[in-house]
């Protein structure tokens, strides 16, 4: 027992494997010395795909201005049934930007996600940040998943702390790699203790770990914007055939698609 407790911890995450193109790159914060509510964002992804394995691949440098932080919203992509769904974070700006941080793993060519892997030191972790368009739009247009998209109830202050501690959770994952955890360390886990980080106050709940049901979470915790009752609120979130009809439109640059296609699958939330 001894020699195999000593092999397992010796079984260190590592950040120079042959990476899949998804997750090739890490998003890296550059916040201004000068004013540090204004952050650059290197590496954000904004892939144009047309499979799973046709896209053309895209890293961008985006600047935001953390004064002009109007939105949280959080996205959940049913993959797996009712119970289980990917979190993702977006935030959106006055000037129709959203940038979606998501934490994932960081698998390698050709490699799978595979929930019981996942307990066994299988895969780093990844921090993504991506343009809406990339990263929703593959999850309901290509995969064919399930996407639901909720409005956060949350003061200016406490949306800028929460954009921070995505930029230091980036900053740690670039200086020391961490390995992924199905039960502990995984895509909603993160994210709830990011926001405690922050001084949210959301207690311990079975539905952090079953995240499909996080919107029953998020309603009991008074978390969620809208007054709507739960079940009227989980069909008006359902972004899934808003983002699969729409159309980019004619002539325009592809940050103007960006802002249309975010506005398009938040009609009539």
């Amino acid at each position: 027992m001894l020699a195999l407790l000593a092999w397992w911890s010796s079984i260190a995450p590592r950040a120079d494997r042959a990476w899949a193109a998804d997750v090739s790159q890490l998003v890296r914060v550059e916040p201004d010395k000068n004013n540090p509510l204004q952050v650059t964002l290197h590496n954000v992804r904004n892939f144009a795909w047309r499979t799973d394995t046709d896209f053309t691949e895209r890293w961008e440098t985006r600047r935001y201005d953390l004064t002009q932080l109007q939105s949280v919203d959080v996205a959940l992509s049913y993959w797996m049934g009712p119970a289980i769904a990917h979190t993702l974070v977006s935030f959106g700006f006055t000037d129709g930007q959203q940038v979606v941080f998501s934490i994932e793993i960081r698998k390698e060519q050709h490699e799978q996600f595979d929930a019981l892997a996942g307990f066994f030191k299988q895969y780093e972790m990844a921090l993504v940040a991506a343009d809406e368009r990339d990263i929703l739009a593959v999850r309901t247009n290509v995969r064919g998943e399930q996407v639901h998209l909720y409005r956060i109830h949350m003061p200016p202050a406490s949306m800028r702390d929460l954009f921070m501690a995505y930029a230091q959770q980036a900053g740690q994952l670039a200086y020391s790699p961490r390995f992924y955890h199905t039960l502990t360390a995984n895509c909603t886990t993160i994210v709830w203790q990011l926001a405690r980080s922050i001084r949210q106050v959301l207690p311990t709940d079975w539905r952090l770990l079953a995240s499909g049901y996080l919107p029953e979470y998020l309603h009991d915790v008074g978390a969620l914007q809208s007054s709507q009752p739960l079940d009227t609120l989980r069909t008006t979130s359902d972004i899934t055939a808003r983002a699969q009809s729409w159309q980019p439109p004619a002539g325009a640059d592809d940050a103007a698609a960006s802002a249309d296609f975010s506005r398009h699958i938040r009609q009539g939330m």
